[in-house]
């Protein structure tokens, strides 16, 4: 993560062309810098901005504003784990597989949450973060480490995401057997 982004910042629509609109209004309103904007599935649009906490935080509240009636849902994190990045590039270099842990949202806002929840709180290391993309509008997180902090981590994502009712279902498999992790990227 380039380290003149301390924060990030998005919003989810469930409308394109707002979701364009809205974009647009989130980088005029404070200097940060449009890391996504885009079309994920189905039909919905996020907006990604990072930059100073201020900037970023400000963006997002009009992102909302001008979005509010297409909003699906939204996000801003302070201080972004490192790992937020990389998993979401499918760049991220995990070692060794021990335990595996899954949470699926209905949301790319949700999913990202209980991410960078999840690395902040236990030994994790995010293993790929999936944005909706052919997932009908779904994503998910996936992690791993030993299964103590697995089960630990799993645990903070989902509750952070669960009282925003975006949680899909989440599950910590201990030793996923070798074909599984072969197939996992």
């Amino acid at each position: 993560m380039k380290r003149d982004i301390e924060a990030i910042g998005m919003v989810e629509l469930n409308s394109i062309a707002a979701g364009i609109m809205t974009a647009d209004e989130m980088v005029k309103v404070a200097p940060v810098t449009l890391i996504a904007a885009m079309t994920i599935c189905p039909g919905k649009y996020i907006s990604l901005v990072g930059g100073e906490v201020s900037a970023v935080e400000s963006s997002v509240r009009r992102g909302k504003e001008v979005g509010s009636e297409f909003m699906v849902d939204s996000l801003f994190i302070p201080n972004i784990h490192v790992d937020v990045f990389p998993a979401i590039m499918g760049t991220a270099d995990v070692g060794e597989i021990k335990a595996l842990g899954v949470i699926e949202t209905f949301s790319v806002a949700a999913s990202i949450i209980a991410g960078d929840g999840a690395a902040k709180a236990a030994k994790v290391r995010l293993k790929d973060l999936r944005l909706a993309q052919g997932l009908a509008g779904k994503s998910f997180v996936t992690m791993t480490g030993d299964v103590s902090d697995v089960t630990a981590g799993v645990d903070v994502g989902v509750g952070l995401i669960k009282p925003t009712g975006m949680l899909v279902k989440s599950v910590v498999i201990p030793r996923p057997h070798g074909d599984l992790k072969g197939k996992l990227g």
